[in-house]
């Protein structure tokens, strides 16, 4: 039984003040995961970026999609690497990178799964990522179309609050936790009382159904770029009619505390 799988965004790993890596986030994170846990993190083109940047005094340039290709390759070895430090070392550390494709074919789903479900016998801690590097913008969009002309579902992994989702649903978590800049889902994004605690039900439809009727309140996102609360509460209703409990919670607070119960957030789950 896999514990927990937990996610977190890219700037929440970053310190903006010193445009650099956040090592308290990563300490604080790392000394807290144990196998039996699967973390999905995101920052590695960020991290790629502000590398660059320091080493070339420059941002590249060009096609948007082969910019983000080049941060991504840089930044991923950073991204392991400071995870690696703050592990404890009695534990292994495993990066998996997957794209969509892991998850819309059966015998791919079936490796991944084994791989996952393996690390936690085998005293080891998956961190998981997408693989912007080989994954271009273009080519998955069309492999998705593709998908979808032949099945009216396909998993996407439009970005990692999906990938979590969906290996949350694969290996039947106890718990999806996924860190935000907020300290939950809003029923009002502009109102900061309108925090919803809990969203929970007799059965997993009854749950699925609350959430239904929350997306049509949920508009915008807390920043640019980002898919907000409507995508968050799409991808994962699977997890819920699986059983698993979501949580949704600020990044600021540790995970010891969010899984405590001991901090604002939104829980969603069958009771």
């Amino acid at each position: 039984m896999i514990e927990l799988v937990g996610k977190i965004g890219s700037m929440a790993l970053i310190d903006p003040n010193n445009r650099d890596l956040d090592y308290n986030k990563f300490n604080s994170i790392a000394r807290s995961l144990r196998p039996g846990m699967i973390w999905v993190s995101s920052g590695a083109v960020e991290i790629g970026r502000l590398d660059y940047m320091r080493r070339s005094g420059k941002e590249l340039s060009g096609d948007k999609d082969l910019v983000k290709t080049d941060y991504a390759a840089q930044g991923q070895a950073i991204l392991m690497q400071t995870y690696r430090n703050f592990v404890s070392p009695t534990f292994s550390v495993r990066q998996i990178l997957v794209e969509h494709n892991h998850f819309n074919d059966v015998q791919k789903r079936e490796h991944v799964k084994g791989l996952l479900l393996r690390a936690a016998k085998q005293n080891a801690i998956p961190i998981v990522n997408y693989n912007d590097a080989v994954s271009g913008e273009e080519t998955r969009k069309t492999e998705i179309e593709f998908l979808r002309a032949q099945n009216d579902s396909a998993v996407e992994l439009v970005d990692n609050d999906e990938t979590a989702s969906q290996i949350a649903c694969l290996v039947e978590a106890k718990i999806l936790l996924i860190l935000s800049t907020l300290e939950g889902i809003y029923a009002d994004l502009s109102d900061p009382k309108s925090l919803v605690s809990e969203i929970s039900g007799d059965s997993a439809d009854e749950v699925c159904k609350k959430l239904d009727a929350l997306q049509q309140q949920c508009h915008g996102a807390s920043r640019a770029g980002a898919n907000g609360a409507k995508a968050k509460l799409e991808y994962i209703k699977p997890c819920v009619q699986k059983g698993t409990k979501v949580i949704i919670a600020s990044s600021k607070y540790s995970l010891n505390d969010i899984l405590a119960g001991n901090t604002p957030a939104t829980r969603i789950f069958k009771k």
